[in-house]
C-alpha cells in the first residue's frame, strides 16, 4: 500500500508542478511580450492586411556594442522592407535600405556603425537608442504601423 501512496504522491506533485510552471510562463509572457506593461502610454493599433512583419526582439538595450532589433517576415509572401522605418518612443528613426525578406526571414538592425549585409543592418549611431520599457515600432512606406515591441 505504501508503494501505491508514493506513486499517487508523485503524480500529484508532477501535476502541481506543471500547473504552477504553466501559470508562471503565461503571466510572464503576458507581462513582457508586446504589452503595455501598465504604463500610461497608449500602444497604437496595428494595421490589418496581408503584411505580417514582426519585431521579435530588442537586445542589449542601453549598450551600444550589443544593442539590436530583430525583424522577421512571418507571412507567406516576400516582404519588401525598403523605405520602412524603425522608431523609438523619443522619435529616433532608422530608414531601412533596399531589403527583401522571404517567408521566415529575419534581419538584425544594430544601433552601432558597421557594414550592412543581407542579415545585418547598421544604424550608424555612436550612442544607444533603446531603453527598458520603451516601445519599438515598425512602419511601412505609407507610415502605417506594422509591428510593435516593448523593450524588456
Amino acid at each position: 500500500m505504501t508503494r501505491r501512496r508514493l506513486v499517487l504522491y508523485l503524480l500529484l506533485n508532477a501535476l502541481v508542478s506543471v500547473l504552477v510552471s504553466g501559470a508562471i510562463l503565461f503571466y510572464y509572457d503576458r507581462a513582457n511580450h508586446k504589452t503595455d506593461c501598465g504604463t500610461s502610454e497608449t500602444v497604437p493599433t496595428l494595421a490589418s492586411g496581408g503584411v505580417n512583419a514582426d519585431i521579435v526582439s530588442v537586445t542589449g538595450a542601453g549598450a551600444i556594442a550589443s544593442e539590436s532589433v530583430v525583424i522577421q517576415n512571418n507571412g507567406e509572401g516576400v516582404l519588401l522592407l525598403s523605405g520602412w522605418t524603425l522608431k523609438d518612443s523619443q522619435g529616433s528613426t532608422y530608414i531601412i535600405p533596399q531589403l527583401t525578406l522571404y517567408p521566415g526571414g529575419k534581419v538584425q538592425v544594430h544601433t552601432r556603425p558597421g557594414t550592412d549585409t543581407a542579415a545585418d543592418l547598421y544604424w550608424g549611431l555612436s550612442a544607444p537608442v533603446w531603453e527598458s520599457g520603451e516601445l519599438a515600432a515598425l512602419y511601412d512606406t505609407q507610415n502605417i504601423a506594422r509591428a510593435f515591441y516593448r523593450v524588456p
